[in-house]
């Protein structure tokens, strides 16, 4: 029988659940049971993918082309699974779902009601990935009291009644804040959290207790006493200099052993040895680099939560810490790149929408061509990239994206033929995995040490073709391209130091004890440069 571990929140939101959930399932991963992942959003969107990065953080993508919430990454890092559409579901595609059933006529003329009709909706969908699974972690977003996620905790609040008590433990993150005019912790915020979770009809087996230091014994017991749990059953999931130092913090509070025992799993012992390793060795570098991101989403650096973490991993292989300065890109439109740019080891534009700030990052390119800079342009990096070298060295000031100037006479890039027909913008991008052919004795190729990768995709637009003999014949390399070399991927400089750019995302398909090449290969290269000046 599968076993299914539901993690709640309560008090305030960004508690960390799902950073709680992939530490977790990395430490039962980590005794031999074969795990996975759910992640069920409350909004009414269908996915993210229309959502605003502000408002939401990073649209993470899959293999298959799903566009999730940013915490399948957290659990794609911790873990050596790979995630796919199943794996996260939103309030919008479960109603999407039985409104479809319900035009179907599957419910012979019943009147279709939140109980059962929604509710079993949401079973099934966690039922769905529980095959060949020894644990299903369930991730519930929001917080409790938010009414939005009351049709989901009805749900899991069923569960036990299908599956067996026995194989059902819920697990609550909560907050057990310092006040510093008291100095003293709080258990309060965490009572009345439990308390509401148990009006729904929950009673938690474990609490996670997000704090700024261990917990005392004593302050388990008070927890433990006014929660109604068992008093090895309050964890301290203390805040840690580095999001990889959960899963050790988890298990020295005894996290993983309460859950192999509480439901009855034969699991081996824990084997953290190599990932207590990596975390050491991430904590203390020997050197370290400073690496300048201009986006136009620095408002909220969880926008590109998988690139900072893909940069963390390329510091790894090269003993070496990276330090992101955080730069708006209409920051550079207004002052300049100097004042940003004069002492950083190495520039990075990530992916983006829209037309706001793209001036910024135009000039950022041509500043770190120009100086020599290590850069690395993703998505619209790689497309601003393309859209400066037309301007600077092929003398069509106005070059640009159609995407910003849809009657531009010079569009270097433009928009997919296949995209000119889609009329819907949710799920209608290039999305998911596709394979890339490189050139050999190209730097792609020496990085990836292959002619054949296969990366994730998030864009409606593309280099333009009519432009690639011209970049080409004025020193643009284009290293990679689509299997039948029509659509561009990679593109790099004969004249530079280290200068790429991708049309895809490497950062998705970045782990911690296997950081990608791309991002090794960068921080080499930077690390070059700072040794060098």
């Amino acid at each position: 029988m599968n076993k299914f571990i539901f993690v709640t929140g309560g008090v305030v939101s960004s508690l960390g659940k799902g950073l709680s959930s992939a530490a977790i399932g990395h430490l039962l991963e980590s005794r031999g049971l074969k795990i996975s992942f759910l992640k069920l959003d409350p909004y009414i969107n269908v996915d993210p993918g229309t959502m605003n990065p502000f408002q939401h953080g990073e649209v993470y993508v899959t293999d298959d082309g799903a566009e999730t919430d940013l915490d399948l990454g957290h659990y794609e890092r911790f873990t050596s699974l790979t995630l796919s559409q199943q794996n996260n579901c939103t309030t919008g595609r479960i109603y999407d779902t039985v409104i479809k059933k319900e035009r179907r006529g599957d419910y012979l003329g019943g009147t279709v009601q939140v109980v059962p009709h929604i509710t079993d909706e949401i079973k099934q969908t966690i039922l769905n990935v529980a095959h060949g699974t020894d644990v299903v972690i369930v991730e519930i977003g929001g917080t409790v009291g938010d009414i939005e996620s009351l049709p989901f905790l009805e749900a899991i609040r069923q569960m036990p009644f299908d599956v067996g008590r026995e194989n059902v433990l819920y697990i609550h993150v909560t907050l057990v804040p310092y006040i510093e005019t008291a100095g003293e912790l709080k258990t309060k915020p965490t009572q009345h959290s439990v308390n509401k979770l148990r009006e729904i009809g929950i009673q938690p087996h474990i609490l996670l207790c997000r704090t700024d230091r261990f917990l005392a014994p004593s302050m388990k017991d008070k927890i433990a006493l006014f929660c109604n749990v068992d008093k090895d059953a309050v964890i301290t999931a203390k805040d840690v200099e580095s999001i990889y130092e959960v899963p050790i913090v988890f298990r020295k509070e005894g996290l993983d052993e309460l859950i192999v025992r509480s439901l009855r799993l034969e699991a081996g012992p824990p084997s953290l040895r190599a990932w207590d390793a990596m975390v050491q060795k991430l904590k203390r570098p020997t050197h370290e680099v400073t690496i300048s991101m201009v986006g136009k989403y620095m408002g909220s650096k969880e926008s590109y939560k998988s690139l900072s973490e893909a940069l963390v991993h390329g510091g790894l292989p090269n003993d070496t810490g990276v330090n992101i300065q955080w730069i708006e890109s209409e920051d550079v439109e207004r002052n300049g790149p100097d004042q940003y740019l004069s002492e950083t080891d190495g520039i990075l534009i990530p992916g983006g929408f829209g037309l706001r700030g793209i001036e910024g990052k135009v000039e950022t390119i041509r500043y770190g061509r120009e100086k020599g800079i290590p850069f690395l342009g993703l998505c619209l990096g790689m497309q601003c990239a393309v859209i400066e070298y037309a301007r600077s060295i092929l003398g069509l000031d106005r070059a640009n994206s159609s995407e910003f100037e849809p009657h531009n006479p010079y569009p270097v890039i433009d928009l997919l033929p296949e995209q000119r027909t889609v009329e819907e913008k949710g799920g209608s991008m290039r999305l998911g995995a596709y394979p890339c052919h490189l050139v050999e004795g190209t730097l792609a190729h020496r990085i990836y040490g292959s002619t054949e990768i296969s990366e994730r995709h998030r864009h409606r637009y593309e280099f333009n073709n009519d432009f690639r003999e011209k970049l080409t014949a004025r020193g643009l390399i284009i290293s990679g391209t689509s299997p039948d070399g029509r659509l561009v991927e990679i593109i790099e400089l004969k004249h530079h130091p280290w200068f790429l750019g991708t049309q895809f995302h490497p950062e998705y398909h970045s782990r911690p004890h296997q950081p990608h090449p791309v991002f090794a290969a960068f921080i080499e290269a930077a690390l070059k440069r700072k040794f060098g000046r």
